[in-house]
């Protein structure tokens, strides 16, 4: 007899993975290929998503760990998470005709368009998000440079959804995901006709909605024998990465969690769809019939680590080989030898979350000094990446608890979930950040478990959430004061910086659609429920 296991499978910004947990929630095996997105030629900030080599990884990953688990389990259900964003178009046979990931950039035109058009307008207050990296501007885009292809189109799915399309060849989406299309209506969970209209696609093409955790269909024998899943495998509706992982540990009202990975999102859960009258955040739908979430976005807060891991530290990587440990473990413990405020390095990357004048500087270091090695090393530069996520963090949470009406921060204290959260720095770096106590989950694999408690449930079986607290750290009140002293001066570096793009030094990413700060107001003047 074998026991049981909940497959979740991942097409995440930077890789796909498969993970298997048990009737527990222990994670028995799991298996991760890593991927990047190609640049499209002839279109500035244009990144393509590639189906046929994005679905060998995701086969690969799933084979990895169902020869892994073989004879001591066997799956009993699939549910799917991804990135949000990412867009897939598919002809009337199902094939796939064009998708793109969710850094896609190349329909500045198209949304600078809607925004004069003022539709941009009625899409956030709606849908709950800008045109920047969202559905009405790709599919704008695609009229006017790939009309044909638009005309074949039968089918408009998300990423996870084209997981669970490979697997059944079923179509359908669920309100997380479908609602970072910015083609849904908040308040009804649902796709809003209206804003189909709007941007001039045929609602006919957008697929049923099924809420997380529902049965979507089975394994074909087509998937099965590419991933190794047995034919029939119950594939389940799972979610956006993020609202997954809020799931994983079940996020509660009252409390601010970072979930932290590629990117990071400082966020909230509410009982109704709160807007941003000043068009900072962004809002979604969650996991839970009833249930909305509002978030800010660290922009690539989590891949700037990897970055700096892959072109400055092998001898991390190796060390971390040698010792089975982790190379952002090693990186870590160089970091620790230096004080907060990082010797006065500062790492320029994402800034603050505006949703509709979101321009960020052109990645940089400054503030270190080259005469002393010792004080402004790697560790310094380390430090200074995990100090400048934590600073955008904190101005989140200060949004969201002006949104909330003081709830956010009520309780005093932030989650810290992802990836990131497995760190023993980061967590102290951003209670000495914000001034609260960082409360650390025990789930590093807070998405996947999420999409392993949905497909649990739609075999009608149950995974506790992982809401247990790992640790809990807060700051010294020097500490915190010195993290106010360095913040400010983050902050000063980073207006300072804003004039690089102009100099022809490529910005970390600007979004289409981004008007310049102060020329746009939302007319909103309270935060609202979308009607």
């Amino acid at each position: 007899m074998t026991e049981p296991v909940f497959l979740a499978i991942d097409a995440g910004t930077g890789s796909a993975r498969a993970l298997a947990f048990d009737a527990d929630g222990r994670l028995v095996a799991q298996s991760q290929y890593e991927w990047a997105h190609a640049a499209v030629d002839g279109h500035p900030g244009g990144t393509a998503f590639d189906t046929e080599q994005g679905w060998i990884a995701v086969s690969a990953a799933i084979r990895d760990v169902t020869r892994a688990i073989a004879g001591d389990y066997s799956v009993a259900s699939v549910a799917a998470s991804s990135m949000r964003e990412g867009l897939v178009l598919y002809d009337s046979s199902g094939a796939e005709l064009w998708a793109c990931p969710n850094t896609d950039g190349r329909a500045r035109r198209e949304a600078d368009e809607l925004l004069a058009e003022g539709t941009a307008d009625e899409i956030y207050r709606v849908a709950g998000d800008w045109v920047s990296i969202t559905a009405p501007a790709r599919i704008r885009w695609i009229a006017r440079h790939e009309p044909e292809l638009l005309a074949r189109t039968a089918h408009l799915g998300m990423l996870s959804d084209w997981v669970v399309t490979r697997l059944t060849g079923e179509f359908s989406t669920e309100p997380t995901c479908g609602s970072s299309s910015a083609l849904f209506d908040l308040s009804k969970r649902d796709w809003s006709r209206t804003l189909a209209e709007l941007i001039g696609i045929d609602a006919g093409i957008l697929p049923t909605v099924a809420e997380c955790g529902e049965r979507i269909g089975s394994v074909t024998p087509v998937a099965a024998a590419s991933t190794g899943l047995p034919v029939g495998t119950p594939v389940i509706a799972g979610g956006a990465d993020t609202q997954l992982a809020l799931h994983g540990i079940s996020a509660q009202q009252g409390r601010p969690t970072i979930v932290g990975g590629t990117f990071w999102q400082t966020t909230s859960v509410s009982d109704r769809p709160l807007i941003d009258p000043e068009r900072r955040l962004r809002t979604l739908c969650h996991v839970e019939p009833g249930t909305w979430m509002i978030e800010g976005i660290g922009f690539l807060s989590g891949l700037a680590m990897r970055w700096f891991r892959d072109a400055f530290c092998p001898d991390a990587v190796a060390s971390a080989r040698a010792t089975d440990a982790s190379a952002f473990a090693v990186m870590e413990e160089w970091a620790a030898q230096v004080p907060p405020g990082a010797n006065g390095v500062l790492a320029l990357l994402s800034d603050t979350m505006q949703a509709d004048a979101w321009h960020h500087t052109a990645p940089t270091f400054t503030g270190f000094d080259i005469t002393d090695q010792g004080a402004t090393g790697r560790g310094a530069f380390i430090r200074s990446i995990e100090e400048a996520a934590a600073y955008v963090a904190r101005d989140h949470i200060r949004i969201l608890a002006e949104i909330t009406s003081g709830a956010a921060t009520a309780t005093g204290e932030v989650t810290f979930t992802g990836g990131s959260s497995s760190g023993k720095l980061w967590p102290e770096v951003i209670a000495g950040a914000t001034g609260l106590q960082v409360r650390v989950t025990p789930a590093p694999e807070a998405t996947s478990y999420g999409a392993a408690r949905l497909a649990a449930k739609g075999v009608g079986a149950e995974l506790a959430p992982m809401s247990s607290t790992e640790r809990t750290i807060a700051a010294s009140e020097y500490d915190i004061a010195q993290y106010k002293r360095a913040s400010a001066r983050w902050r000063r570096a980073y207006e300072g910086s804003r004039g690089l793009p102009a100099a022809g030094i490529n910005p970390l990413f600007v979004p289409p659609g981004a008007a310049r700060r102060g020329t746009t107001h939302f007319t909103t003047p309270t935060v609202s429920a979308s009607r």
